[in-house]
């Protein structure tokens, strides 16, 4: 199983330079987990950002996802490549299947064998998959076979903590990514948070983040500020209360926020 590191940088609605100073930046810093996508539009940007830092390919961990439109037998293995030339690599460190095909879509079982073809050939060091609900990873453990999924990623911010899926994956040895973990800057708002980030003197951000870390999910912010950037990082260090976890957790309300009109029958 992949050893994915539990902070990364993510990348969704960036775009252009946009995308590529956030990248650079958060190279700066110190992030060297990188999270990307086919259909973000900047695998390119991000790519540069990567090439341009001086860093060894090897000490940065990045990840990519294969679109809907993509995981047809006709596109799924050129469309990788595609990826890795955008973002100036022969190999990511994680492929994902950014969501479940619906009808009338290729059947899990195919798309998912030429997932596993990417590892195989080393175009992918490890492969997971990304909005599957509980059922779905059940089936998808069961045509790739024990230990092979890396990861699940999806929604997880404290008005949406996705309980059920995330008990789940842990059952079954496979990670859990969390991505938009600050509910589109929703929950910067909150009383409850903002006097737990009173107590410590840091921002609402940083409590969030560390929520996420605590309950052993991969965090995945994005910002386009360096401060931002930075104090987000800081997360990391951050220890909350076991009383302060439990009054993060007590503000569960059930708001997804990423529900496409192609999404999966959800657990939740």
């Amino acid at each position: 199983m992949a050893q994915i590191p539990e902070f990364g940088l993510g990348t969704f609605r960036l775009e252009g330079e946009q995308a590529e100073q956030s990248v650079r930046m958060g190279l700066e810093l110190g992030y060297r987990h990188i999270d990307t996508a086919q259909i973000y539009g900047n695998e390119a940007d991000v790519g540069r950002a990567i090439a341009g830092s001086g860093i060894p390919r090897a000490e940065i961990f990045l990840t990519t996802k294969v679109w809907l439109e993509n995981l047809g037998e006709d596109r799924f293995l050129d469309s990788v490549r595609e990826s890795l030339q955008k973002l100036h690599t022969d190999y990511v460190d994680l492929l994902l299947t950014h969501w479940p095909a619906g009808e009338p879509g290729p059947p899990m079982a195919d798309y998912l064998k030429r997932l596993s073809d990417t590892k195989t050939s080393g175009l992918a060091r490890a492969i997971g998959v990304s909005n599957f609900t509980t059922t779905q990873v059940e089936e998808a453990a069961a045509a790739l076979g024990e230990g092979v999924i890396a990861t699940n990623q999806v929604e997880i911010h404290p008005y949406f903590q996705n309980r059920r899926v995330v008990e789940y994956c842990r059952q079954c040895g496979i990670a859990v990514t969390g991505y938009m973990p600050l509910a589109y800057g929703k929950v910067l708002n909150d009383e409850t948070l903002g006097q737990i980030a009173e107590s410590h003197r840091v921002g609402i951000a940083e409590v969030v983040l560390a929520w996420s870390l605590a309950r052993g999910v991969v965090t995945i912010p994005s910002s386009t500020n360096r401060t931002h950037l930075a104090s987000n990082l800081a997360a990391q260090s951050l220890q909350l209360t076991p009383a302060e976890l439990r009054q993060i957790d007590a503000l569960e309300r059930g708001e997804r926020l990423v529900n496409p009109g192609f999404a999966p029958a959800w657990d939740d």
